[in-house]
């Protein structure tokens, strides 16, 4: 009778400690995955990026209404990002609007926590007609309701961007 509380008595301190080390385990790969979350949020995405002959958003918007389009490299902070997969980017241009990053090819995607970061893009920008349904499916993205997506009944006027690399850098 002994034997058989003292086997009981081993098995249950055996199974409250490696319960107790896989939890704190556990708990220690959160903590990494956070941090080292926060810390790959900068860098390089789709193709490498000179960081020379970058011009600002306003002198971007400057050549897209002379000539219909910019093709080069312009600096800007990301507004928002698709919640979903990062398959695209706002930043907000001086003018008051904001502008739609979308990546090449669908063949690069950012961080979808990486909102704040100050960014170097380089791609096309063009100015564009975007549809409702677009509009409508790029607000779902973002997390809006039901209620504002429907919201959405007209085309926008606007200028996009189709980026072939973006450099996101650390936060000031």
């Amino acid at each position: 009778m002994k034997k058989s509380y003292l086997v009981i008595l081993s098995l249950g301190i055996v199974l409250n400690t490696s319960c107790q080390n896989q939890k704190a385990d556990s708990i220690s790969e959160e903590i990494i995955t956070e941090e080292s979350t926060a810390k790959e949020i900068p860098g390089n995405y789709g193709a490498d990026l000179e960081l020379a002959d970058v011009v600002s958003p306003a002198e971007m918007i400057s050549v897209v209404e002379k000539e219909g389009n910019f093709e080069g490299k312009i600096a800007g902070e990301i507004k928002e990002v698709c919640t979903k997969k990062g398959c695209w980017l706002t930043m907000d241009l001086p003018n008051g609007e904001s502008m739609r990053v979308t990546f090449k090819d669908y063949g690069f995607f950012v961080p979808t926590t990486s909102q704040g970061y100050p960014i170097i893009l380089e791609g096309v920008a063009v100015l564009t007609e975007t549809d409702v349904e677009t509009l409508r499916h790029y607000a779902e993205d973002g997390g809006m309701s039901k209620e504002e997506v429907a919201a959405i009944t007209e085309p926008k006027r606007e200028i996009t961007f189709e980026a072939v690399g973006v450099v996101i850098k650390d936060k000031a």
